[in-house]
């Protein structure tokens, strides 16, 4: 599967909110190059490929038949994400899709199926697990700077998406909420710190029913919730560590913090896992103060400014792979966070703790060791 030129040309189907963010992103890593943007408006990737210099568009047909493209990468509404990419799988093309790898876990299923059945890679966001913020915690536990991990506790806060989303409808539906909206980057960051996920138990409901919507560019004034908006879960990892979770879109105001991993000789705390870098803290036992740690890998880009709001490492990482290089956003790590993050509901259901059936490989650290 290895390939001799070391230049990879690009897709990307869909030119909705995020498009922006991957080519802006993609234009870090000189072997990444996007020559096709697709959508199922042509007009809107007929815009998009003008403002940003792509010198092809058109729709999803034209796209899948231009041999040319190497890589799409799927960043269609997360309801459409198995259908779209199990046909640019089977139409030949290596596929880097947006979070959740699916909405189902039998969708999350039949996409790592079609990847087997054509031999091609499968990629899946999130991508900011391999950023220096969760590789320099990942660095401190493997050199034993908290002795053996003993618990975790992750909070997901509302984004008040109401309050600057034009039309935040997509949030509160199937495929979003909280679990599978930001979900995805606080379980990618624990799952590459501690390893797979053995069981769960959670519960979970929606708070208000209704949402007002006051952006200023606002295209609804009020949305109808059709998923649980607030959700707390237990969750025992393979390692023996066990972890607290709260994810909410009702929890607007805070103390708590984003992440921190309890060991036995002491403490880290990480920064928002949706950026790719920022201050990790670690405070161990004999300490007076918190320390700040010295980053293990190169910043994407300074906290604040829009490159942590831009994509690509994870695309790098599949073209990498090609090459023989690990890959570490891979399907088994993106099916394993969907099974995860699915469970919340069956457990909430049925009253019961969910034993996982999929597992994944502690992905490999990109710090020097």
């Amino acid at each position: 599967m290895a390939q001799e030129n070391t230049r990879h040309r690009i897709g990307i189907l869909g030119a909705g909110n995020i498009f922006g963010r991957y080519v802006e992103g993609l234009r870090k890593f000189p072997e990444l190059e996007v020559v096709r943007v697709a959508d199922i408006d042509p007009a809107r990737a007929k815009q998009a490929a003008a403002e940003f210099g792509i010198p092809e568009w058109g729709d999803d047909t034209a796209l899948l038949a231009d041999d040319s493209v190497e890589i799409i990468i799927n960043i269609t509404p997360p309801q459409f994400h198995a259908k779209t990419t199990i046909a640019a799988l089977e139409a030949g093309k290596h596929v880097y899709a947006e979070k959740p790898l699916a909405v189902t876990v039998e969708e999350g299923r039949s996409i790592l199926e079609a990847a087997a059945r054509t031999d091609r890679l499968l990629g899946s966001a999130p991508d900011t697990f391999l950023g220096s913020a969760v590789q320099t915690a990942r660095h401190a536990i493997d050199a034993g700077l908290i002795g053996e991990v003993v618990g975790t506790t992750a909070f997901v806060r509302s984004s008040r998406a109401e309050t600057w989303h034009p039309d935040p409808r997509s949030f509160f539906q199937p495929g979003a909420g909280p679990v599978f909206d930001m979900g995805p980057y606080y379980l990618a960051a624990l799952i590459n710190c501690l390893g797979p996920v053995s069981s769960l138990s959670a519960a979970t409901r929606i708070g208000a029913k209704t949402r007002k919507v006051t952006s200023p560019d606002r295209v609804v004034d009020e949305i109808t919730v059709e998923v649980p908006t607030h959700a707390s879960a237990v969750l025992t990892f393979t390692s023996g560590a066990i972890g607290t979770v709260l994810m909410s879109f009702d929890v607007w105001d805070t103390e708590l913090p984003r992440i921190e991993i309890y060991g036995t000789e002491g403490t880290l705390a990480l920064p928002n896992p949706n950026f790719f870098d920022g201050d990790v803290r670690i405070k161990r036992h004999q300490d007076t103060d918190w320390e700040v740690l010295t980053p293990v890998t190169e910043l994407f880009g300074a906290v604040g400014t829009p490159e942590q709001h831009r994509r690509g490492l994870g695309v790098q990482d599949l073209a990498g792979a090609l090459t023989g290089e690990p890959h570490r956003a891979n399907a088994q790590f993106a099916f394993h966070t969907l099974e995860v993050l699915a469970s919340f509901e069956i457990s909430q259901q049925e009253s019961r703790v969910v034993a996982l059936e999929s597992s994944c490989e502690r992905p490999a650290p990109r710090y020097a060791h």
